[in-house]
């Protein structure tokens, strides 16, 4: 009876075990098909609102396109004519000079009010929050429009001036003292930078202060031979994110200044879209988005190559011991 029942059960077990087996099989492949469909959207607009836009802009960097005609090919004539640019040359020389001031005038604030941020004292919250407000809305059309009214000639700053007997003075429109306001507003806008330092302070173990306070180290050798080295990643970060950013800063010149007063504000994103949508010239434009594109690889390359001198890993140092 037992030798029937097992007869009659082979062919099913037969039969359901191909069953199983291309279960398994369509398992096996609808596994990356469902991993390749969650990531769609995003495949799908870096396909076409970046990877596409990057290809155009480099085939219309060698054409001459003024986006009523189609784009004609010129070869290597518009990056000629950058060469011989005065106002592009203009546009580098302020730049660099805004990146050179704003960048480490806003890592040194930052840095700054990380370490005030950085202690156990009543509503540390309620600080940190109001110290990092400004970044939330940094870049804005709003803040580039107070800020513009804050340095005008009938604004917050001559009103402060005047009550120290300083005469007031046209922050903005004296080519002198126009790109200052800007990096004023930069370094105001420290929030991000904070908040990562300030990760970078709470990760120093608290044991390295207290053996240096009792071998008798002062509070200021504690920042130089402890603080600085440890936060030594953060600081690289914290300076290639900067430069980065610094290199394309348009809203505030835009707003503020428009370039002037004598193209003393006239950063080169600024220039490069003036070149795009005031006189048209798309190819032009094109070419100047490439050559800022490989200043900046430069700048962050040179960053990395020169962080092995002074940026402090504390796993390298375990390996090395």
């Amino acid at each position: 009876m037992n030798n029937q029942t097992a007869a009659a059960n082979a062919p099913a077990a037969a039969t359901s075990k191909p069953k199983s087996s291309l279960r398994h099989s369509l398992s096996r492949w609808n596994a990356p098909f469902a991993g390749y469909l969650f990531i769609a959207p995003w495949l799908i607009g870096f396909l076409v609102l970046q990877l596409w836009p990057i290809i155009q802009s480099f085939y219309l960097s060698f054409t001459e396109y003024s986006l009523l005609d189609p784009p004609r090919w010129i070869g290597t004539k518009n990056f000629e004519s950058i060469a011989h640019d005065r106002l592009f040359f203009n546009s580098l020389k302020v730049t660099f000079t805004y990146v050179l001031t704003s960048v480490p005038l806003k890592l040194a604030s930052a840095l700054a009010a990380a370490m005030l941020l950085n202690r156990a004292v009543r509503g540390i919250a309620f600080y940190r929050t109001a110290m990092y407000l400004p970044s939330l809305i940094g870049g804005s059309l709003a803040v580039a429009v107070l800020w513009k009214n804050i340095f005008g000639i009938d604004g917050f700053i001559n009103k402060l001036v005047i009550l120290f007997g300083v005469m007031p003075k046209n922050w903005i429109g004296t080519p002198e003292t126009a790109l200052w306001t800007l990096v004023v507003l930069t370094c105001w806008q420290f929030g991000s930078a904070m908040i990562i330092f300030l990760a970078g302070l709470k990760s120093i173990p608290n044991e390295l202060y207290e053996a240096s306070s009792v071998d008798g180290a002062s509070k200021p050798r504690q920042f130089f031979m402890i603080t600085l080295p440890m936060l030594s990643p953060v600081i690289l970060f914290n300076l290639i994110m900067g430069i980065i950013n610094s290199f394309q800063m348009f809203t505030s010149a835009f707003i503020i200044t428009n370039g002037g007063p004598i193209n003393s504000t006239e950063v080169y994103a600024l220039f490069l879209y003036k070149k795009a949508f005031g006189s048209l010239e798309m190819g032009y434009a094109s070419a100047l988005a490439w050559i800022l594109l490989v200043i900046v690889g430069i700048a962050t390359l040179f960053n990395f190559i020169a962080s092995k001198y002074w940026v402090f890993y504390e796993s390298e140092t375990g390996a090395g011991k």
